[in-house]
């Protein structure tokens, strides 16, 4: 009798009995048991799409269940969320960019979940976020773009991204003490058209979304909102280094599983994240603008509470409250 066969055995036995549960490293070597699915708060094509089933198909591979990749876009990521968490169950994750929901108790009253219903798996990539200007503009340095807008109160238009990263932008306008018109935009993409076309004269934004207004010399790129540099854009430096670290961001997307998986479990998978993060999946991400970043448990629980508290930060010397 195979040891497979054995703990499937004992299992049946255990729940006809009433007998407890496996314990949870038993269960953490026996998960999956069917198959896996992973909620993500964007549509297909989007960056933390196309990561999740870059690595849902090795993962599928490496666990010997399909991983099925749902899409629930939609008000802030809290659609996603909450099927995730009225889900219940440790074969239901959610893939999502932190970003999407460590601003939403300053965003909304009330919320359908808890902190502590999205419990961090794994740290998977970052998300590259940028400060860009138009070419035309002829600043070329956060320094030089910083004394523009000194020199114009007012006068230059900026082009927030809805949460977090316009948060943090704020802040940043803030302490440098800047005047700047935000301009609201339905479609935020169109944003990035207006920024090459010199109509706004900063954004703050994932790379990807203005990559093709950079490759065709358009957009010029200031900085990476990263604490590393960022081997892809190695004459860009990051926000910190250029002299203004309130402009510092995350862009951390990572795995969550409900409230009650065990850490053993949590462990396991954060592992086969790890093993199979291999050069074509950092190649393929890299051409959507995010790099690989994965890491321990405990790491991605370190960097979700870190980016929590920075954000309450920055609300609180904006004068915003929770809701």
């Amino acid at each position: 009798m195979t040891v497979a066969i054995a703990r499937a055995l004992i299992v049946a036995t255990g729940i006809a009995a009433g007998l407890p549960a496996l314990p949870a490293d038993a269960q953490a070597q026996s998960w999956p048991q069917r198959a896996v699915k992973f909620i993500v708060p964007f549509g297909p094509g989007a960056g933390a799409d196309i990561n999740a089933r870059l690595f849902a198909d090795r993962l599928a591979k490496r666990w010997g269940q399909s991983v099925v990749v749902e899409n629930r876009p939609g008000a802030d990521g809290i659609v996603a969320i909450t099927a995730f968490v009225n889900a219940n169950d440790d074969h239901v994750l959610l893939f999502a960019a932190t970003g999407s929901f460590t601003v939403h108790p300053f965003q909304y009253a009330r919320l359908p979940y808890e902190p502590g219903d999205l419990n961090p798996i794994a740290r998977v990539s970052n998300t590259i976020l940028v400060v860009s200007v138009p070419a035309s503009l002829g600043v070329a340095s956060m320094a030089e773009f910083v004394a523009l807008a000194r020199e114009r109160p007012g006068k230059l238009n900026a082009a927030p991204v809805p949460g977090i990263t316009e948060l943090v932008f704020s802040g940043f306008l803030k302490d440098a003490g800047l005047e700047m018109a935000k301009l609201p935009y339905r479609d935020i993409v169109q944003a990035g058209a207006d920024l090459a076309e010199g109509r706004v004269q900063v954004m703050m934004s994932s790379l990807a979304m203005i990559q093709p207004h950079v490759q065709s010399g358009k957009v010029r790129l200031l900085a990476v909102t990263s604490r590393q540099p960022v081997a892809l854009l190695p004459q860009v430096p990051t926000a910190a280094a250029a002299g203004f670290p309130t402009l510092e961001l995350e862009g951390l997307v990572g795995l969550f599983g409900p409230r009650t998986m065990p850490a053993e479990l949590r462990e396991r998978i954060a592992a086969d994240v790890r093993a199979v993060a291999d050069t074509d999946v950092s190649a393929r991400l890299a051409g959507t603008g995010q790099v690989v970043n994965t890491g321990t448990t405990a790491d991605f629980a370190q960097a979700v509470d870190a980016q929590r508290a920075q954000v309450a930060a920055i609300a609180r010397a904006l004068g915003m409250a929770p809701k």
